[in-house]
């Protein structure tokens, strides 16, 4: 009986992702180009799309990002994606004392999870940031399952810890990086965009 147990799950993998409900995709731009530079690739983002949704309802996919008005190519990427399934939220890069440029859209992203309690059963979280674990502990106290998608090496244990789902985006490499000859449009925010470690890598936070 023990043995049957054992190897007799409850529910399947498959059938827990079923029961995800509308599912809503909160995707921090920044932080994923830098989780893919780190993993060598490029996001083909139609491929992204239908990897996150894996079938459920779709709500919406917000895509937050720091944007130079003067950019032609970044202004050409942010077009193709809000033709292509994405609600682009853009926030103006600033200036900073030491010559880099950044924008912080935190409080844009907890906002807007917060914001639409109700209207989605799933959140799924593209980003290692631990200043979001506060919102994801929110959000999940009023009924939401909470998916976070990172590179583990740029994630904060406290984002982690908060999750009810955590995936390595590590290991859904190949269901979503670009293939050859694809659109022409890549995600480069300037030099300095993201958050900095003494090596240059962005910090989880």
């Amino acid at each position: 009986m023990i043995n049957d147990f054992e190897h007799d799950s409850i529910f399947t993998p498959e059938q827990v992702l079923e029961n995800r409900g509308r599912v809503a995709i909160f995707i921090d731009g920044s932080n994923l180009f830098y989780a893919a530079m780190q993993l060598g690739m490029e996001i083909d983002y139609t491929k992204l799309l239908c990897r996150l949704t894996a079938g459920s309802r779709l709500l919406r996919s917000f895509f937050y990002t720091g944007v130079d008005r003067s950019n032609e190519k970044q202004q050409g990427f942010l077009l193709w994606m809000r033709r292509n399934g994405y609600r682009v939220i853009a926030k103006d890069l600033v200036q900073l004392p030491d010559g880099s440029k950044k924008a912080n859209l935190d409080v844009e992203i907890a906002v807007d999870m917060m914001a639409l309690v109700g209207a989605y059963d799933t959140a799924v979280l593209v980003s290692g940031d631990g200043d979001l674990a506060y919102a994801v502990d929110a959000v999940s106290y009023r009924g939401v399952r909470v998916e976070v998608v990172s590179l583990r090496s740029m994630t904060s244990d406290s984002l982690i810890n908060v999750a009810d789902r955590y995936i390595d985006l590590e290991s859904i490499k190949e269901d979503i990086q670009k293939s050859p000859r694809h659109h022409p449009y890549t995600y480069r925010p300037l030099s300095g965009v993201s958050h900095q470690t003494t090596e240059g890598k962005p910090s989880a936070k």
